[in-house]
C-alpha cells in the first residue's frame, strides 16, 4: 500500500485534500503539521467524521519545518512514496508586518523537506510543491501567465513562494529528484480561515456591517479581479498530477531548457470582488454593505489582478468538475449551518 506524507494537513486546503485522498485511494496518509494559526486539529476530526473507517489510514505526525526532520520525526514518518508539500505561511498582511516568519517557514521549511527527502527517499515516485499565483504579480487584462512565465513577486508572501519553487527546481535539476510544482489561484471553500475574503463578507452581512472592497475611492473604480477554485477542484487536480509519469509528456513553454514540470490549477469563472460579494449577500439573503478602499492605502503590494492560464491542464485532460455558482452556494450554505468556524 502507498504512503503520502501530506505537510500543512490541518490547514484549510490541507484538509480537503486529505479527504480526498482517503476517499479516492487506499493510500495511507502521514498528516505533517505544526498546528499554529492555520492548522486546525478540528478540520482533521471532522474528516474523519466524513470518511468513516478510511480515517484508520492517517497518521498524525507533529513537526515544525523550520527545524530539520531529524532521524526520530523520521522513524515516526516512515515509510513515503509520495510527498505532497502544502504547509506554508500565507497571509500576505502578516508577510508585510514580518518578513523574515515567512522566508523561515516557506525557504527554510521547504528546504529541509527537500533535504530529508533526497537523503532519506531515494524511491520517492513524486514531490509535489503547492505554490501560488500570487509570485507572477499583477496580471494587465487580456495576460494570462503561464507556468514558465517570469516572477514578479508584489509582497514578501508572494516572494518566499518564489523562493520555495525555486530551489524545488534546483533539488530536481541536481538530484534529478522527482518534483512538481503548481500554482493555484484564489481557493474557497468549507472550513476556511474567516479572515479570508468569502468569511469576511458573510461574517460582515450577519452582523449589519460593512464589506470593504479594494478598489480606488476617488472615483469608485472597483479593484480586484479573480479566478476562483473549490479546495476540493484544487484536491482532485493534484491527485490528476499525482498520477501523471514524471517523464514522457510534453512540457508547457520550456524555458531555457526547464525539465521540472509545472501546472497551473485555475477555476472556471474570473469576477471582480463586488460582484463576487453581491453574488454572496443573494445566497445569504442579506443587502450588501460596501465600501470601496483604496487599496494601496489598506495593503501595499495588493495586486488589481491575478491571472493563469489553464490551457495546460485542459490539454493534459484535467477541469474543475463544478461551476464555480454552484461550489460557492454549496460552500456559503454550509457555513451558514456551521457559524462556529466563522468565529463569530
Amino acid at each position: 500500500m502507498k504512503t503520502i506524507l501530506l505537510t500543512g494537513a490541518a490547514g484549510f486546503v490541507g484538509h480537503h485534500v486529505l479527504k480526498t485522498i482517503l476517499l479516492n485511494t487506499d493510500f495511507n496518509v502521514v498528516c505533517l503539521d505544526r498546528l499554529d494559526f492555520a492548522g486546525n486539529l478540528n478540520r482533521l476530526a471532522d474528516i474523519k467524521l466524513e470518511v468513516g473507517h478510511r480515517a484508520q489510514r492517517v497518521k498524525v505526525v507533529f513537526h515544525d519545518l523550520k527545524a530539520e526532520i531529524n532521524p526520530q520525526i523520521s522513524r515516526q514518518i516512515g515509510h513515503v512514496d509520495y510527498i505532497f508539500h502544502l504547509a506554508a505561511g500565507s497571509h500576505v498582511p502578516r508577510s508585510i508586518e514580518n518578513p523574515m516568519a515567512f522566508v523561515l517557514d516557506n525557504v527554510v521549511g521547504t528546504c529541509n523537506l527537500l533535504e530529508y527527502a533526497r537523503k532519506n527517499l531515494p524511491d520517492l515516485e513524486k514531490f509535489i510543491n503547492f505554490g501560488t499565483d500570487e509570485l507572477f504579480g499583477n496580471a494587465p487584462i487580456g495576460i494570462d501567465y503561464k507556468e514558465y512565465d517570469r516572477y514578479n513577486s508584489r509582497s514578501p508572501y508572494s516572494a518566499s513562494k518564489a523562493g520555495a519553487e525555486e530551489l524545488c527546481v534546483a533539488y530536481e535539476n541536481t538530484y534529478k529528484m522527482p518534483i512538481y510544482c503548481t500554482h493555484t489561484m484564489n481557493i474557497f471553500g468549507e472550513r476556511q480561515n474567516p479572515e479570508k475574503f468569502i468569511g469576511l463578507i458573510i461574517k460582515s452581512l450577519l452582523k449589519g456591517q460593512e464589506v470593504i472592497i479594494h478598489g480606488d475611492e476617488e472615483t469608485g473604480t472597483v479593484s480586484g479581479l479573480r479566478h476562483w477554485i473549490h479546495a476540493d477542484d484544487v484536491a482532485d487536480a493534484l491527485m490528476f498530477i499525482m498520477n501523471l509519469p514524471h517523464k514522457g509528456f510534453p512540457l508547457a513553454d520550456r524555458i531555457g531548457g526547464a525539465t521540472c514540470p509545472k501546472f497551473n490549477i485555475v477555476g472556471d469563472t474570473e469576477i471582480s470582488n463586488l460582484d463576487l460579494a453581491y453574488k454572496v449577500a443573494e445566497i445569504v439573503g442579506k443587502p450588501l454593505k460596501y465600501k470601496i478602499v483604496s487599496f494601496d492605502k489598506q495593503r501595499p503590494g495588493h495586486d488589481f489582478r491575478y491571472s493563469l492560464s489553464g490551457e495546460y491542464m485542459k490539454h493534459l485532460g484535467w477541469q474543475p468538475k463544478e461551476k464555480f455558482d454552484t461550489r460557492l452556494e454549496n460552500m456559503v450554505r454550509w457555513t451558514l449551518s456551521n457559524q462556529d468556524w466563522l468565529w463569530m
